[in-house]
């Protein structure tokens, strides 16, 4: 069992025998003698999708949930569900739109590296590649002469998520985003 100390984001742990995934953790250092570190957690739980937020000592023991991942890639969506095919046995497994709430912009179609978590055979959630590469659907027209260090515009991509980048870029590009930060990092 690891210490809260050494919890990851996207780790599934158990809290009342019910899967959760860690999503968010703050860290929060006294300013007194003695006193301990607290680790702020937010969490989903993995079958209701209901958020919770608990805070742990840094030496306090947490149980981790027995799962497996598993490499699939985007198939289609058919309204409320998504559906994933794995890359090895070409089985499909689908999710609510519900359970992907702030993955959904970072999803474009036949996008591979999603890592899927499956506990007791059940697929639960899916964990997004570092970054993605989409194609620019929108933008205002490219400057000429703008530099690379310069200004930026919002530019909307082909799944509908809208990030600022660069001056220079120009609709039908394809861009690299982070899906850590919704953020533009290069040209794809």
């Amino acid at each position: 069992m690891p210490k809260a100390c050494d919890v990851k984001k996207n780790q599934v742990i158990e809290i009342n025998n019910q899967p959760y995934i860690v999503k968010n953790i703050e860290v929060h250092s006294p300013s007194s003698r003695g006193a301990q570190t607290l680790y702020k957690m937010l969490f989903n739980q993995l079958k209701t999708r209901q958020k919770h937020e608990q805070a742990f000592k840094g030496d306090e023991f947490i149980k981790e949930v027995d799962f497996f991942k598993k490499e699939v890639q985007y198939s289609y969506n058919d309204g409320d569900f998504f559906t994933f095919m794995d890359n090895e046995d070409y089985s499909q497994y689908s999710l609510p739109k519900e359970a992907l709430d702030d993955q959904l912009a970072y999803i474009p179609e036949g996008l591979d590296g999603i890592i899927a978590l499956f506990v007791d055979d059940e697929l639960l959630a899916i964990e997004l590649p570092q970054s993605v590469i989409m194609e620019v659907i929108d933008t205002s027209p490219e400057i000429k002469g703008a530099s690379a260090t310069g200004r930026t515009k919002p530019a909307t991509l082909s799944t509908g998520l809208e990030v600022q980048v660069p001056e220079y870029i120009k609709i039908g590009e394809k861009l690299k985003i982070n899906t850590e930060t919704g953020k533009f990092m290069c040209r794809g």
